[in-house]
């Protein structure tokens, strides 16, 4: 109830046109005596998402946090209407290459009785990422015959609220736009056969707005180009191309003092943002993404709002220091502060909350 009565308050505050607070509160104060628990209207469920978005510490593009479509599903709950909700989630965003921040909220957990989740980092993953090793394992397990070949997409893994088994499902091949990856200046760079996915919808975060938990609510927004190119492709956790790299462009890997690690992560960025916009994918470029994420920082605070920030990740793994975001100082992150997307598990691999690390502004 106290977490119910701050947001509902906050609700009002932003949204004075919607009646008086105190007959709301009321109401959800008999809901929660009753059944343990309360339901969200429409539009407060639509708030509160937008607000765990604007909340997002380690998130670059919350200047748009206030055009998050908001998919309302809290009624579908059988694991087939979930995953085919995911793969509508997944058309939506997507929409032609022209990708919208997109929530899909399903049913929330209650008293005694949890909702389903989603397992797995996003709706779409690559079977040969090496962060992919459980998931494969768990689908295998579960029976997919699939796996054997590069940049293969695995399947969607929905964990009934019942306790019972995942069950997994492909991922139609409508639902996903991937684009082949080539480099301006090198022919070459083509003969790499890489490629990556558009949308970057996030799916092992639960949504907590007022008290209660939405344990399956997948959410994306749009790649920012060195999410790919210097964490996705780079890291060398995850693909670590950066020595294919600087072996195509015949760059000296003998001593670090020729920069080839720096200079191959470049043009494997140059790469990236080349490819989606040749494929009119919407694909936002460090630099620009920082100025933007300033603009929203002044105009939070003419609203009087605090923008919680997590420096380390708000400055970009690439150039960091020419980038605007890199010369201030922010509001410090606040891990209590709610509405908020929160890891399901502890000890879950942190990231910015618009995405795995760095993934998905």
């Amino acid at each position: 109830m106290a977490a119910a009565e701050v947001f509902l308050r906050q609700y009002a505050a932003e949204n004075p046109g919607d009646g008086d607070p105190r007959r709301r509160l009321a109401e959800v104060t008999a809901e929660v005596e009753r059944c343990g628990t309360y339901e969200h209207t429409p539009a407060e469920l639509a708030f509160g998402a937008r607000v765990a978005w604007r909340n997002a510490a380690r998130c670059i593009g919350r200047l748009y946090w206030n055009n998050l479509v908001v998919r309302d599903l809290r009624h579908v709950t059988h694991p087939d209407d979930i995953a085919g909700e995911c793969f509508e989630h997944l058309r939506i965003a997507t929409n032609g290459g022209r990708v919208r921040p997109v929530v899909s909220v399903f049913a929330p957990d209650r008293p005694g009785r949890p909702a389903a989740t989603l397992l797995g980092e996003q709706l779409v993953r690559y079977a040969d990422d090496p962060r992919s090793t459980h998931r494969v394992s768990l689908a295998r397990g579960l029976g997919w015959k699939g796996g054997e070949t590069p940049f293969e997409v695995l399947p969607l893994l929905v964990q009934p609220g019942s306790g019972l088994p995942p069950v997994f499902y492909e991922v139609p091949e409508d639902a996903v736009l991937e684009v082949p990856l080539t480099h301006p200046y090198h022919p070459g760079f083509a003969g790499l056969g890489l490629r990556w996915y558009s949308v970057p919808a996030v799916s092992d975060m639960s949504l907590e707005i007022g008290g209660v938990t939405y344990p399956a609510a997948p959410f994306n927004g749009w790649y920012m180009g060195t999410e790919i190119g210097s964490r996705n492709l780079a890291d060398t956790d995850r693909y670590n191309l950066l020595p294919v790299v600087a072996e195509l462009f015949g760059l000296d890997t003998r001593d670090e003092r020729t920069l080839w690690r720096d200079r191959a992560l470049v043009e494997l960025n140059l790469a990236v943002l080349h490819s989606f916009g040749q494929a009119g994918v919407s694909m936002a470029d460090h630099h620009t993404e920082s100025q933007r994420f300033l603009a929203h920082v002044d105009r939070e605070r003419r609203h009087g709002r605090p923008v919680p920030t997590d420096w380390s990740w708000i400055v970009p793994p690439l150039s960091g220091g020419a980038t605007a975001v890199f010369h201030r100082y922010y509001d410090p992150a606040d891990p209590d502060l709610r509405p908020a997307f929160v890891h399901r598990t502890a000890g879950a691999p942190e990231g910015c909350p618009y995405g795995t690390p760095r993934e998905g502004i």
